[in-house]
C-alpha cells in the first residue's frame, strides 16, 4: 500500500491546527487545556516585549495575561517545570511519564564536564536539608562564589548543586518572583498520587512518542525525538516498529515541491477531512514558539528561513536582536522587530521587513496595526510608535 500523500498547503494547515494556531485567538480561555494541547511551553528569561512563555500562550488566546501562568504553577500546582529541549512548563498530569527524563538528565549531567565543580553529595544534602527546614529558596539565598576564570555560562557551586538536583527530580520549582526560580523539595511539589504511579519505562516511551505524534500531526523519527527530547531516536524507531497499528506511513510535500517520508497517527485521514482553513488573522509569533522552534521543519514546510540572532554580535546580524515572524493564514508574510518599554508605556516598532514575494497592501498593514494594538494592550502600555515605517 502506497503511503498517504499530504500536499504542502494541507501539511501547513495540519501543523498549525495541531499547535493551536489555526483558529482565531479569541473566546473563553482554558489555560491548562491549552498547555496540555501543546504538551509543554518553553520558558525564556528574555523580555523584549513579553517573555516567550507568556507570548506563546497569548498567541493562542489573547485573553491570556502574564500572572495567570504563575498561579497555575504556585497555587494550583497543575503544571511543573523541567527540561524538554530547554527549560519548559509541563502539565502536572504528565509527571508519571516524565520519571525517565529525570533519570536521563541526571545521567547526562554525570557525564558532563561542566560539573567538575559540582559539590559532592554530602554538600548537596546540606543544601537540600536547608530547603527542607526553611522552605523554598532561590539561588540568592546562598553565597558560594565562582572560582577561577569566569565564562559565559559559569555558575557558583550552590547554583550547580541546585540545578543538578532540579534536573534529577530531587528538587522542583515552587514558584517564581520576577522570574527568579525558587527550589523546594520535590515531594512537597509533586502530588503523591502521581509520584507513586509506577509506569514502566516501555510505557513511558510509548506515551511520549504517541503524544508527540498526536501534537505534530506528522513527522520523521528525528522530529518525534526532538518534540520532548525525552527519548532517543533509537527508541523512537523501536517504538514505530511496535506501534504499526497506530501509525500510518505518509509522504509530505515540502515548500519546494519535494516529497519526504514520515509517519502520522492512524486517524490521519479523519483529521485531514475535518481540517479547516486557518484564520486569516495576522499574528506576531514569538521566536521560541513551538511552531517555528524546529527551524529545519519550518524551512521545509513554509519555505521560511529563520534564525534567532540575540547571541550574534550586532555587526553580524542579518535582521536584528529579537525579530518576530509574522504569520497570516498558513504562511509567513514578514518579520518585525518590536520592543516594549513598560516604563515609558510604549511599544516601539524598530524595524519591519515584508517577506520576499509578499505584497503588503494597505489592508495587510491595517491587520498588522491591529495586532500591534492587541500586543500593546497585552503588555499594558499606552501607545505604539513606528520608528522605521508607518503603516
Amino acid at each position: 500500500m502506497s503511503p498517504l500523500r499530504i500536499q504542502n498547503k494541507i501539511a501547513r494547515q495540519l501543523w498549525l491546527e495541531s499547535q493551536g494556531l489555526s483558529v482565531s485567538p479569541t473566546g473563553s480561555l482554558d489555560l491548562l487545556g491549552m498547555i496540555k494541547k501543546l504538551g509543554f511551553v518553553q520558558l525564556d528569561s528574555i523580555q523584549v516585549v513579553s517573555r516567550a512563555h507568556h507570548h506563546i500562550l497569548w498567541s493562542r488566546n489573547q485573553n491570556y495575561r502574564e500572572p495567570m501562568l504563575d498561579s497555575l504553577l504556585a497555587n494550583d500546582r497543575s503544571i511543573f517545570e523541567h527540561f524538554t529541549h530547554d527549560a519548559s512548563i509541563i502539565p502536572m498530569d504528565f509527571l508519571p511519564f516524565w520519571k525517565r527524563q529525570f533519570c536521563r538528565k541526571k545521567e547526562q549531567l554525570d557525564r558532563d564536564k561542566w560539573l567538575n565543580s559540582l559539590p559532592d553529595k554530602d554538600a548537596r544534602d546540606v543544601i537540600k536539608e536547608r530547603i527542607n527546614q526553611n522552605g523554598a529558596l532561590s539561588t540568592h539565598a546562598f553565597d558560594t562564589k565562582i572560582t577561577g576564570p569566569k565564562k559565559m555560562w559559569s555558575r557558583p557551586p550552590h547554583k550547580l548543586a541546585l540545578d543538578y538536583m532540579w534536573y534529577a527530580g530531587e528538587l522542583a520549582t515552587s514558584h517564581r518572583i520576577n522570574f527568579n526560580k525558587y527550589y523546594d523539595i520535590a515531594e512537597r511539589i509533586f502530588p503523591k498520587n502521581l509520584r507513586d504511579l509506577d509506569i514502566s519505562n516501555e510505557d513511558q516511551i510509548d506515551w511520549l512518542c504517541s503524544a508527540a505524534l498526536d501534537r505534530m500531526g506528522f513527522g520523521s523519527p528525528s522530529e518525534l525525538q526532538q518534540y520532548w527530547d525525552a527519548v532517543s531516536v533509537k527508541e523512537v524507531i523501536e517504538w514505530l516498529k511496535s506501534a504499526q497499528a497506530r501509525v500510518q506511513d505518509v509522504e509530505i510535500e515540502t515548500s519546494e515541491g519535494q516529497w519526504i517520508k514520515g509517519v502520522a497517527p492512524a486517524n490521519i485521514e479523519d483529521r485531514l477531512t475535518a481540517l479547516k482553513y486557518p484564520t486569516s488573522r495576522l499574528r506576531i509569533i514569538n521566536p521560541f514558539d513551538p511552531v517555528i522552534r524546529d527551524r529545519n521543519r519550518l524551512k521545509r514546510l513554509f519555505g521560511f528561513d529563520y534564525r534567532v540572532e540575540m547571541f550574534v554580535p550586532a555587526t553580524k546580524r542579518v535582521w536584528g536582536y529579537y525579530v518576530f515572524p509574522i504569520l497570516e493564514g498558513c504562511r509567513f508574510v514578514g518579520r518585525i522587530e518590536v520592543k516594549g518599554d513598560r516604563k515609558n508605556s510604549v511599544l516601539s516598532v524598530i524595524k519591519f521587513w515584508p517577506e520576499n514575494g509578499i505584497t503588503w497592501q494597505k489592508s495587510r498593514y491595517r491587520k498588522l496595526s491591529s495586532e500591534l494594538k492587541r500586543m500593546q494592550r497585552f503588555i499594558g502600555v499606552n501607545r505604539v510608535e513606528w520608528n522605521d515605517l508607518s503603516p
